[in-house]
């Protein structure tokens, strides 16, 4: 009905969507599609959309309520709800000390929250002529995978998420502070229930998750690690190799991923705009929700 093409690109993550025009208001047809296509393929890829920053946030509203660009960080101007994703912004920002590679490796979007967001959709607008990629994986999928007596354990795990620099990571004074001014921790299961699939996923951030509740630093860090080796199983995983004009759209309840990591050594830039829409609280498989333990959710964006 809607005339969309739904094209998955690996057996258990990803989907290209084709036959859609992003700078048209979308009908509900459409809208419903790519819905149904995110929920089944957990991140779905658009090309040649030369869309506007204003654009890409009229196609996120078809799907939820944007956030503030980042709890942490600053919107582009005239778009409080916009993200760059820019090597050269980053470094005005912090300085030429700080590599967005140290500090952000596999990870959901802004899990330190109690509502983390419910989507993110990132847009492209320069790109290097090679490298840049971006890894996504599938969590659902990832959960599956698990023994039945290993899913039974996870299930009954929870796990503290903040935002936090990784040891031994050469990080500015002034990104330091910012954490430190504003942290934001709270605490999740380590199986979430879909709000709308149903389905359970391992839900573990490596950039934001801290340790494991109840247990020795020790067996933390063993169980953390497992649950790490867990969703980034290559056969869980989907890479996109970016173009000027590509969207990737993904379920944050449902995924985890890694920017690129082979581009820092080389001079051709890259920058992208992301948008994210704002999530539910996670509940776990016992019915227990999320617990914050600071910091305020991720509310709608004021334009």
């Amino acid at each position: 009905m809607s005339g969309i093409e739904v094209r998955p690109v690996s057996g258990h993550t990803g989907a290209d969507i084709n036959g859609v025009n992003l700078k048209q208001p979308l009908s509900d047809a459409e809208v419903a599609t790519i819905r149904s296509a995110l929920l089944q393929w957990k991140v779905v890829f658009f090309r040649d959309q030369d869309i506007t920053p204003a654009e890409q946030a009229a196609f996120a509203r078809r799907f939820g309520q944007p956030t503030p660009a980042h709890p942490l960080r600053d919107s582009i101007a005239g778009h409080p709800e916009v993200l760059p994703i820019d090597r050269r912004i980053f470094e005005q920002e912090y300085g030429d000390k700080t590599s967005r590679r140290d500090i952000d490796g596999w990870h959901t979007d802004v899990t330190a929250v109690i509502n983390p967001p419910a989507g993110s959709i990132l847009r492209a607008e320069e790109v290097p002529p090679y490298g840049g990629d971006t890894t996504w994986t599938n969590l659902v999928a990832a959960y599956q995978g698990l023994s039945a007596p290993f899913q039974r354990f996870a299930e009954k795990l929870r796990a503290v998420h903040s935002f936090h620099l990784p040891e031994g990571v050469a990080v500015s004074s002034k990104l330091r502070a910012r954490i430190e001014q504003k942290p934001l921790v709270s605490e999740h299961p380590v199986v979430r229930v879909h709000p709308e699939t149903g389905e359970r996923a391992l839900f573990v951030s490596p950039t934001f998750l801290r340790y494991i509740v109840g247990v020795s630093p020790e067996e933390s860090r063993r169980i953390v690690n497992l649950f790490f080796q867990q969703i980034t199983r290559p056969e869980y995983t989907v890479r996109f190799r970016w173009q000027k004009g590509s969207i990737a759209f993904w379920d944050n309840r449902a995924t985890a991923h890694l920017g690129p990591q082979d581009i820092d050594h080389i001079e051709h830039e890259r920058k992208l705009h992301r948008i994210t829409l704002v999530g539910d609280i996670p509940v776990g498989v016992d019915g227990v929700r999320s617990k914050p333990i600071q910091g305020e959710p991720l509310l709608a964006a004021v334009s």
